[in-house]
């Protein structure tokens, strides 16, 4: 089904809920033990000189990237406390506090350019040492490097998907998916209705890490360099470079889902979405719908306040 002309929203999975992003607002809906659903916002501050900056191609990517760090730490934090107050009882058999941060990274943008950080630098070292004296410098090395990087991706996901917990977060970040192919499609948010919906979608955050893989290969392909050491600081001074070019890309290929050859342009990042979204069942899907409903709401309550300031 073609995307209707909508504004685009943005969301991620939070520990039992999910949050989504408005113009004016962040909202976040969760599940608690008593069934009830509870609610979490955030306005959004707006400063001049960063709405310039996200309007520059290449420039945005990494300034949205950041600026959805900020924002949806407040949300993540919220979602985790919690969790922690409902499972005091159970801290013997709840999962560790690292395992919760992990799997919200791996849905989310928290922690992004650390883990990016990792991810881009330890390839680097295992490509070389381990393939340097097989594999020669240059476009091999890179690919190698990339390769590198979908295992260790991968593995990390994989790893951790493994958790009860992570599994729950992984259905959650299916039901916001669905939730916003609902939306997009201008069908009523019910559950029934959200339930026909794919888990996947284009604008993914899952895909954004994949096209930073592929993506670095290419750009890192137009350097050149002299030893290791050399190749690392290449490789740190590249990565806002990097970011930048595959949020573009991202972009785009959003943009040609509906194009029938162009549409296969974004199969490598919907292919991770496959292990980093579950089905949901339908009470996550209400949470879900829930969390994007409020979050309209105050955005539209935002919008003719300022109508009214101005009038």
């Amino acid at each position: 089904m073609a995307q209707r002309n909508v504004p685009s929203y943005g969301g991620q999975a939070v520990i039992e809920g999910v949050m989504f992003g408005g113009r004016s607002v962040t909202v976040t809906a969760i599940r608690r033990k008593n069934q009830e659903i509870e609610y979490f916002e955030a306005p959004r501050v707006e400063y001049t000189w960063l709405n310039r900056l996200k309007k520059i191609p290449f420039v945005r990517g990494l300034v949205g990237l950041i600026e959805a760090s900020a924002n949806g730490a407040k949300h993540l934090n919220f979602a985790s406390e919690r969790y922690s107050q409902e499972s005091d009882d159970e801290v013997t058999e709840g999962p560790s506090k690292l395992t919760l941060v992990l799997g919200v990274a791996a849905v989310g943008i928290l922690s992004f350019l650390f883990g990016k950080f990792v991810f881009t630098l330890v390839p680097v070292f295992l490509a070389e040492f381990l393939l340097g004296k097989w594999v020669p410098a240059g476009i091999p090395q890179n690919l190698a490097e990339g390769g590198f990087k979908i295992l260790l991706l991968l593995g990390y996901i994989l790893a951790i998907a493994q958790a009860p917990l992570i599994k729950r977060l992984f259905q959650y970040h299916g039901a916001e998916h669905k939730v916003i192919n609902a939306y997009e499609s201008g069908v009523e948010l019910t559950v029934q209705n959200v339930q026909k919906f794919s888990t996947l979608h284009y604008r993914c955050g899952s895909s954004f890490l994949i096209f930073t893989v592929l993506v670095g290969v290419v750009i890192y392909s137009l350097f050149q360099y002299d030893s290791l050491w050399e190749r690392v600081v290449q490789r740190i001074v590249l990565l806002p470079v990097v970011i930048g070019v595959s949020y573009e890309v991202l972009q785009w290929t959003n943009k040609l889902r509906d194009i029938p050859v162009l549409r296969y342009l974004g199969y490598p990042g919907l292919w991770l979405q496959k292990i980093t979204t579950r089905e949901p069942d339908d009470s996550q899907v209400e949470v879900a719908i829930a969390a994007f409903q409020k979050m309209r709401e105050r955005d539209q309550a935002v919008s003719n306040e300022r109508l009214m300031s101005t009038g």
